[in-house]
């Protein structure tokens, strides 16, 4: 009995894990779903339609994917295995770009989009887990600069409310190009990143802030003289108001040492132009996939300034220059890249933080492994940062 016993333990080992539904579906949602092997089933009723196609970010593989129309008026793929993380996709219905009425919508190339996530097996660091919680609060103010009301998202960490006498630390943490001040919440699950540091000891209790990285009207990023400008105004807004603005309405401690700033892509790079020119504010710095440009002066195009050289005594106008200086004078500055990211990342990245090491500026760089410019590679990056920060 024992022998039969084994032989069928052995059996059900060997068998694939079931599909699952992925957890942006919409509840009742029985698609898309996720295979053992990480290939994705995807699923649409339209039976009117002609031709019916999926597409999507990097991780998703080449696309788009041709879907195939069963008697029932129902499409369906099963594309290649995807990389672990959360990935944005839609359909093409006649050509015609649509979300997917099963899965919910995440603001991603600009646009609510929709979004799948693939599990990591082994990643539970920014999973929901039994541990205390902190607390996402949603925060309005008024831009004079701007002349509108902005909106930004606040965590709290656990114990918050609890210890009325306790002031904490704070990270300014951006968002990409295309994304919104509800990225890291929603695709990156940073509250549940930080949570979960918290509750192991590994990290420091703070408040981070998630502003809308966007401030003038002009959002076109095609020359740097463009994006000089667009970050420009995007600084008056985080210097005049919003950290004066977070300061009286949350348990702060109002100074450099304490105040952090942090991106991703698009977020990185604003993170760089604004601490760099604001060292009074700031002691901690991190890029997160944002290219680092040496000269933002001028109308040249945007692609060739991320293949210009790096020149650590010229670059940020000289803010690298006294290598010492600078090391005594901010904490940490951390940069970081996936291994499977598009070249004009990776190099431009590579270059400056050869260049900087160098020159004897201290850095932490950290590569994400088997990731590209998506969320898995921030969200591993919040993971290694976050525990580096307010020492």
């Amino acid at each position: 009995m024992k022998h039969w016993l084994l032989i069928v333990a052995t059996v059900l080992l060997a068998l694939p894990a079931a599909a699952e539904v992925s957890q942006t579906s919409v509840p009742g949602a029985d698609t898309p779903t996720i295979q053992p092997d990480r290939s994705i089933t995807f699923k649409l009723k339209a039976p009117e339609a002609r031709t019916v196609q999926v597409a999507g970010g990097d991780g998703l593989g080449a696309g788009p994917f041709n879907m195939n129309r069963g008697t029932d008026g129902v499409w369906t793929v099963t594309t290649p295995p995807a990389v672990p993380g959360f990935h944005y996709y839609w359909f093409l219905l006649d050509g015609v770009r649509v979300n997917d009425p099963a899965s919910r919508t995440y603001m991603g190339y600009g646009i609510e989009t929709s979004g799948v996530e693939v599990p990591e097996p082994g990643a539970d660091y920014y999973a929901l887990r039994n541990v205390p919680h902190g607390t996402v609060r949603e925060q309005w103010y008024f831009s004079k600069s701007t002349k509108q009301w902005r909106h930004a998202l606040v965590y709290t960490p656990p114990g918050y409310d609890e210890h009325p006498r306790t002031r904490y630390p704070v990270l300014l943490l951006q968002h990409g190009s295309g994304e919104d001040e509800t990225g890291w919440t929603r695709q990156g699950k940073a509250q549940f990143i930080l949570d979960n540091l918290i509750a192991a000891g590994k990290t420091v209790p703070m408040i981070v802030v998630m502003d809308r990285g966007y401030a003038s009207s002009e959002l076109s990023l095609s020359t740097l003289d463009k994006l000089r400008k667009s970050f420009g105004a995007f600084e008056e807004v985080v210097i005049h108001e919003l950290i004066p603005t977070i300061d009286a309405a949350y348990r702060t401690l109002p100074d450099r040492e304490h105040r952090a700033m942090a991106g991703l892509s698009m977020g990185g790079m604003q993170t760089l132009f604004i601490t760099l020119h604001h060292p009074e504010y700031f002691a901690y710095i991190a890029s997160l996939s944002g290219p680092v440009l040496p000269d933002m002066r001028g109308a040249r195009d945007i692609d060739q300034g991320f293949r210009d050289p790096f020149d650590s005594q010229k670059a940020f106008e000289g803010a690298f220059a006294d290598a010492a200086g600078f090391n005594r004078q901010f904490k940490l500055l951390w940069l970081g890249v996936g291994t499977q990211e598009p070249e004009v990342f990776r190099d431009s990245i590579g270059r400056a933080v050869h260049s900087l090491q160098s020159a004897g500026v201290h850095l932490v760089y950290f590569e994400s492994p088997g990731t590209a410019h998506e969320w898995q590679t921030w969200r591993r990056d919040l993971n290694n940062l976050a525990p580096r920060l307010f020492h």
